[in-house]
This record gives C-alpha cells, sequence and structure tokens, in this order.
C-alpha cells in the first residue's frame, strides 16, 4: 500500500523533460552525467536542488546522489508542487537591459534573490523577462549574489548556454562590479583592502567621492567601490576592517555606530563585461538610490560618467 501510494504521488505530477541516458564507457554519478542533459536545469547546483526535491526520476524511481547512470535509462524530470504558486506572484522589476540571451534588472532592497521564500527575484523572473527565442532557452536564472539589504543591478541568463558563459565571465573575472556605499568615520582617499575572508584571499579596491563632517559619525563618506573578489559579504567586512563601516550595516558595525529606519547604504550600480555572444562591450548601470541623494545631494552616475 505504501508503495503504491508513494508512486501515485511521483506519477500525479507533470512531467517538464524526458531524456534517455546515452551509451556510457564506464558508469558514473548521475549528478555528474545530469548537467546539461534537461533544458530547464543547465546547471550542477539545480540538478543536485532537483535531486533534493525527488523532482527526478530514473527508470520510474526516485534519483539520489547516489544513483549511478550507465546507459539507456529513462530520466524524467517533474514539475514541483509549488511550481504554480510561484507563476501567481506578482513582482514588477525595472529591467535596465534585455536581449534575447540575457537582462540585468534591478533588484531593490530588502529582496532575497532566491530561496525557499515566495517572494524572490528568482520567482518574479519568467513574469517581467521576454521569453528567449533561443532553441536552448530556459526558466531565467540570477548568475550572481546580492545581499538582502544590498541594491543594485543583477546579471541574469535566459538561455542553457548564456548562463554557463556568464558563469564563466564571473569566475574568471571578466565581468567589472561597481558598486556605491557611504561609510562612518574619517578615512584615506583610497586604498586597496586585502584581508583574508574566510580564510580565502579577498581583494577590494576603494575611492572616496565626496566627504561631508556628521555630528553623530564625524564623517560620512561615499565611496566608490571595486570588488576584485566575491567573497560572501565581502564588501561590508572589508569596510568593517578599516573600522569604516557601511552606514545601515546591523550586522558588521561598530558600538554605537548604528543607524535605525534607513536600511543599507550599499548599491550595486554598474556591470560591464563584453558579451559572450555579440561581443558588444557593454556598461549597465543603475543610479543610485534617492537616501544616498539626500546625504550627497550633488552626486549622480550621469555627472560622473
Amino acid at each position: 500500500m505504501w508503495e503504491l501510494s508513494f508512486k501515485f504521488v511521483y506519477f500525479s505530477l507533470k512531467i517538464i523533460e524526458t531524456h534517455i541516458a546515452l551509451h556510457l564507457e564506464k558508469p558514473i554519478r548521475f549528478q555528474e552525467y545530469g548537467m546539461g542533459i534537461f533544458k530547464t536545469i543547465p546547471t550542477k547546483s539545480g540538478i543536485k536542488k532537483a535531486i533534493k526535491k525527488h523532482l527526478i526520476l530514473i527508470d520510474d524511481n526516485p534519483a539520489t546522489t547516489a544513483t549511478f547512470i550507465s546507459g539507456g535509462e529513462k530520466i524524467v524530470l517533474l514539475e514541483g508542487n509549488n511550481q504554480q504558486k510561484f507563476n501567481n506572484l506578482k513582482l514588477d522589476l525595472d529591467v535596465v537591459f534585455e536581449d534575447d540571451f540575457l537582462a540585468v534588472i534591478y533588484k531593490p532592497a530588502g529582496i532575497v534573490i532566491s530561496g525557499n521564500k515566495f517572494v524572490t527575484i528568482a520567482n518574479a523572473l519568467t513574469q517581467n523577462l521576454q521569453k528567449s527565442k533561443q532553441l536552448d532557452a530556459v526558466k531565467p536564472q540570477p548568475i550572481h549574489r546580492l545581499d538582502y539589504p544590498t541594491s543594485g543591478v543583477l546579471l541574469v541568463g535566459k538561455t542553457s548556454a548564456a548562463i554557463l558563459k556568464l558563469s564563466e565571465l564571473f569566475q574568471n573575472k571578466e565581468i567589472q562590479k561597481t558598486y556605491y556605499a557611504i561609510s562612518i568615520g574619517k578615512m584615506e582617499s583610497s586604498g586597496f583592502i586585502h584581508t583574508p575572508i574566510d580564510n580565502k584571499e579577498a581583494f577590494t579596491a576603494f575611492k572616496i567621492i565626496s566627504s561631508v563632517k556628521s555630528e553623530r559619525f564625524k564623517y560620512l563618506n561615499l565611496l566608490e567601490l571595486f570588488p576584485k573578489t566575491g567573497r560572501k559579504h565581502q564588501l561590508r567586512k572589508h569596510l568593517l576592517s578599516l573600522e569604516n563601516p557601511i552606514l545601515g550595516d546591523k550586522e558588521y558595525y561598530l558600538e554605537d555606530k548604528i543607524l535605525n529606519g534607513k536600511g543599507l547604504y550599499l548599491h550595486a550600480a554598474s556591470l560591464e563585461f563584453v558579451h559572450p555572444f555579440t561581443n558588444a562591450y557593454l556598461k549597465i548601470q543603475k543610479e543610485v538610490p534617492n537616501k544616498f541623494t539626500s546625504i550627497f545631494p550633488n552626486f549622480s552616475l550621469k555627472q560622473k560618467n
């Protein structure tokens, strides 16, 4: 009886894609074989998540990380129970750039990019972007991270090949990211921070654009930041290491220097890279939020450029 109910649950789900495994010289783990066989899951991490959610069947049995592929197996990808729920999400996103391969959207502060929550950037991409006409079109996927309290431009892949190529550009440091932040306290006009993060090398270049005196914080600095590596919370940790934390940071701060109610003053302003399919040089940017210009009213990216 348990086996019948178990199979009913699985076979009541909608099949999205089917693949017949190629014959191999020697068996390999499915999580290695599975990358690229489904248009809707082009990445290895996506395959792992689908296995964990029991959304992949191999010869009518749920795939596991221990499953090996020899050849000839019928591999089926199922639609998750929560997919329809995500289709009902209404979240309008500002699309800064879009073509048939990729897009850049503006992520507001206070929204997560992905995860188990209903309201995420990833869940809202399909309704905000045009479907690619390429043969390897997939559900749009964010290529990199931005912290929950950080605003700014986010790169998205719309095809399987684009997701892989753009991920390679990030790994090879061929995409230049520019951030703006407001930091607390007096600091050098420019510099290079190389404090390790989680025992890994981490590098950030910074330059002060403008400074103003502050009764509470002594000085507030508008910084231009160029991360050379992509460690978690790198910019926030690096500026704290100088004892010049970012204004509004409630996780990396100095005692008695917390600003409540305004959020984090950190903005991912621009991405610069060569388009992997058209070879066009792209510099895509988004103006800093109004809370920045309330402190530095004369600053704008248009003026700077």
